[in-house]
């Protein structure tokens, strides 16, 4: 594809690198998530700026000043909980340094029992009142028995909702504060789940199923009902079992058993070996049926699920963790055949699904919810629960393999070894990338392969170091390096990141070594980006525009300028130097997989369409990483690009082919721009291309034509059709 030089048009480029720099400082007015959510603002009086989104868990940090003084964040970027709806409830959750609740807001809900009577806006007041709790409560919605538990009343008539919405809330709001280590303690994460063993049965009657605790037993009656709603408002039924009866204390209000009958020896003793077979065929693996049955005065499955397809009075806890059942996950129970069961007058199975999270060989409670009915459309509710462990000889257990970090170790490496996959996949590139370099002059023979190879970590460096490790590199890193050196600097704080350090010595050794141009040419994922996208384009033949000669060499200082400026600015505070260090475009295309505020995405793509016409065009006039690691890498020890005494006199052939144009047209290489991607190394050695080569290559071919030994004459002697051929003997 030909480049076209516009030399007529360096006043438009100038004016575009100006309009480059208006938008920089203009991302300025968009930055923060105050301007998203201004209501924030109320949240933190104090505040002087508000961040944006980033880190794992993604929040926004809130700062006075230099100092972060609280966390925004949206519950559906954290922990996703699916509502009655099926779809989650995003709430914007703003905490402080203690991990105290600031302010609530519903973003987005769906619910179809909010559109059907009940007003929106009793779930806005009901998110309202989490605000002043702290991360760490244990509340629990519409009551509870257990002890250091706070009681918070759930929407009347959505019981299911406001218990999804306490999970989203708590959860989240917990998740952040420990990431941010506001609190201490650990965030719960999914072990391997046990495995049922589908070849273990025992022929078992129901005393030995109750026995060995495969049925657990919740037996509630009026009395205890009674006392768990005293203090709240009567119903005024006649009919009503929550209310106060005397005599009738001890009268049962509902006697429940439940079990986890995907386990042979209980299921197929309940349903029989054909009602077995069929539910399990019905069943997709790892999903796992949950049967209970029951008699009394009050309705495990109540009405709500007639209505709203979920049954509202019954569901499942574990590990914080809350499991709906829907009108889809419900089995009709009949004709139990277990020897010695009693009779029930309501039974039902319910299927939890594979996928959903659930540990069939984990502790896990059944929470009921009795509610009462104190007005047309209001309801109170109280919870009562009961805890489940599935016997221990119907499930393997995955194997705990004990951890060879001591408790007392520093956290720095407990991270390590937490993140040991991706250290050997980046040390695995990183070991091929120093074959390539060493062994450059093998490669660059063979260009085809070259350019595969090429290609392939590229989209290595974008996939796996960028958008997976989250390793792409930063000025802030050296400043923040500059800055610890000045005020203190401590190692642990820089091997908190296990990528990001591995990544900084093998570019330290580089920059020592051969310059800048290692990691500028082949780590950086912003930078692979672009290259791709250039190729791309190349090949759907799109005009490559470059900028005259003396433009571009101008156009060079424009990122060193930027880098200068951020120094200073560090040198004050690097707080506001890591704010105006947006001006680099790879938090928002890296490590925020492009999910931010418009302005930063309108950025980051403009500078990828403008890589389509001009290869690299952020890297090699912007960005302050590449000028600051261009000044560290000035002094290296070696140069292994090779170079001819006729490269730039006359010979133009690899400036005019250079993709970042670093060759002068004099000859030499400016490793302070080099990217080294050997493409000049092709040519150097490819004799159809390199002129003083092909002219080597062409006197070659006539000495070897001249060398050649001519072929024998042969004359022909008489003449009609009786001529005799003679050689030169006769």
């Amino acid at each position: 594809m030909p480049t076209l030089s516009i030399h007529g048009n360096a006043y438009r480029w100038l004016m575009l690198c100006a309009a480059m720099l208006l938008m920089l400082v203009s991302l300025d007015a968009v930055a923060g998530i105050d301007q998203t959510y201004p209501e924030v603002r109320g949240y933190f009086p104090a505040a002087t700026r508000f961040g944006d989104i980033t880190g794992k868990p993604p929040a926004a940090a809130v700062y006075n000043g230099d100092k972060v003084i609280g966390y925004v964040f949206e519950s559906v970027m954290v922990a996703p909980v699916p509502a009655y709806s099926g779809e989650p409830v995003n709430i914007l959750v703003a905490i402080d340094q203690s991990g105290k609740i600031l302010g609530t807001k519903v973003l987005y809900q769906n619910e179809p029992i909010l559109l059907v009577g009940i007003p929106v806006q009793r779930l806005y007041d009901f998110v309202a009142r989490y605000v002043g709790h702290n991360v760490k409560d244990k509340i629990v919605v519409g009551g509870s028995s257990a002890p250091g538990s706070t009681q918070i009343d759930a929407i009347s008539s959505a019981t299911v909702t406001s218990m999804v919405v306490n999970e989203t809330i708590m959860n989240a709001a917990l998740e952040v504060a420990v990431s941010r280590k506001l609190v201490s303690g650990t965030v719960a994460t999914e072990a391997a789940p046990a495995t049922v063993r589908a070849d273990y049965f025992k022929k078992a009657n129901w005393v030995q199923l109750t026995g060995n605790g495969a049925f657990r037993h919740l037996n509630l009656t009026r009395g205890k009902v009674v006392a768990a709603f005293k203090g709240q408002p009567e119903s005024g039924l006649i009919d009503d079992p929550t209310a106060p009866a005397t005599g009738h204390e001890n009268d049962t209000f509902i006697d429940l058993y439940y079990a986890d009958i995907t386990p042979p020896t209980v299921g197929r003793n309940l349903l029989g070996d054909s009602g077995y077979a069929s539910l399990m065929q019905g069943l997709k693996p790892g999903d796992e049926a949950i049967a209970v049955v029951a008699n009394g005065l009050y309705s495990f499955k109540g009405v709500g699920y007639v209505r709203g397809g979920v049954f509202d009075r019954l569901h499942v806890m574990q590990a914080g963790k809350l499991f709906l059942f829907k009108d889809t996950d419900f089995v009709v129970l009949d004709d139990p055949e277990l020897p010695g069961m009693p009779s029930f007058n309501e039974m039902a199975i319910f299927i939890l699904h594979h996928g959903q999270g659930f540990n069939p060989g984990a502790p896990w409670t059944l929470q009921l919810l009795v509610n009462r009915q104190i007005g047309p459309l209001k309801s109170i509710y109280s919870t009562f629960s009961g805890s489940y462990q599935i016997p221990v000889d119907y499930v393997v257990q995955p194997k705990v393999v004990a951890s060879p970090i001591p408790d007392g170790a520093p956290l720095w490496v407990k991270i390590w070894y937490g993140k040991r996959f991706q250290i050997a996949v980046l040390a695995a590139g990183l070991f091929f990338l120093s074959l390539i370099l060493v062994f450059q002059d093998w490669v660059v023979k063979r260009p085809v392969l070259l350019e595969r190879v090429r290609v392939g970590f590229l989209v290595y460096t974008v996939v796996f170091i960028g958008w997976y490790g989250l390793a792409q590199l930063s000025v802030v890193n050296i400043l923040t390096f500059i800055n610890a050196v000045i005020h203190g600097f401590h190692w642990s704080t820089f091997l908190m990141d296990p990528l990001i350090f591995i990544l900084w010595t093998f570019v330290a050794v580089s920059l020592l070594l051969i310059g800048r141009g290692v990691y500028c040419g082949w780590l950086c994922p912003f930078g692979a980006m672009q290259v791709l996208i250039n190729k791309l384009a190349r090949k759907l033949k799109v005009p490559q525009l470059e900028p005259p000669a003396y433009v571009h060499e101008r156009l060079w200082a424009i990122k060193y300028v930027i880098l200068l400026f951020l120094f200073g600015l560090s040198l004050q505070s690097v707080g506001l130097a890591e704010r105006f260090a947006e001006v680099e475009p790879f938090k928002t295309a890296v490590n925020l997989h492009f999910v931010r505020s418009w302005g930063y995405v309108l950025f980051a793509v403009i500078l990828l369409v403008g890589a389509a016409f001009t290869n690299k065009v952020y890297c090699r006039y912007v960005c302050p990483l590449g000028a600051g690691l261009s000044v560290s890498g000035r002094w290296h020890l070696f140069e292994w690009l090779r170079r001819r005494k006729e490269c730039g006199h006359p010979c133009q052939a690899c400036a005019v082919e250079c993709e970042v144009r670093a060759i002068s047209p004099l000859g030499p290489i400016n490793y302070q721009e080099c990217h080294y991607c050997l493409d000049c190394q092709v040519t150097y050695n490819n004799d159809r291309k390199c002129p003083p080569l092909v002219e080597r290559r062409k006197k070659r071919e006539k000495r070897e034509n001249a060398a050649r030994p001519l072929p024998t004459p042969v004359v022909m002697v008489g003449s009609g059709e009786n001529d005799i051929p003679t050689g030169p003997n006769e």
